[in-house]
């Protein structure tokens, strides 16, 4: 398996891959994944856009982008919503929002999260990055802990699905991983 870079254009290249992708690792209904398809070609053209992939062969495992996090764009305002004003300032100012970030199922515990994790924050010129994952006991969970991610808000609700996220973030730039 490879993880490679892509420019916003092979994202949207296959962007029916990434959607498969994204539904499957999060549990969503196929038409749940569709309606983000418009979202995502969007978000390929913010600034700083960044994404990674890992392929087996030609089979997409994993995916994950991000860009700069800035006031007006909708995850920016929710969790802003739900931030006291220090922490919002500490961390939100000069941030990199990590987007999205899987693996399919058959594929995880290879260490692919970690590598595509590393890979897309790796040169990132902010202070911070700040992501939004379901709560409770997860693959992705012990990851974000493992990489130094904290707590910034916790059993918040977003529109439009019913379970309570997390949202975490630590400094950049990203080093190794605690044991």
């Amino acid at each position: 398996m490879t993880t490679v870079f892509w420019s916003d254009r092979q994202l949207i290249a296959r962007l029916d891959e990434v959607l498969t992708v994204y539904a499957t690792a999060m549990a969503y209904p196929p038409e749940i994944a569709e309606l983000r398809r418009g979202f995502v070609a969007a978000h390929t053209q913010r600034a700083e856009f960044r994404a990674v992939a890992t392929l087996d062969g030609d089979r997409l495992v994993g995916f994950g982008y991000g860009y700069r996090s800035r006031p007006g764009q909708w995850w920016h305002e929710q969790v802003r919503t739900g931030m006291d004003v220090p922490t919002y300032t500490a961390w939100m100012t000069d941030c990199f929002e990590l987007v999205e970030l899987h693996v399919m199922p058959d594929a995880q515990g290879c260490g692919i999260g970690q590598a595509q994790l590393v890979a897309l924050l790796d040169g990132v010129r902010r202070q911070t990055v700040a992501l939004s994952t379901p709560e409770g006991e997860s693959r992705a969970w012990r990851l974000y802990r493992r990489m130094g991610f904290v707590d910034l808000l916790r059993h918040y609700d977003f529109p439009g699905d019913d379970r309570p996220f997390a949202v975490l973030g630590r400094a950049l730039p990203l080093d190794a991983p605690s044991d």
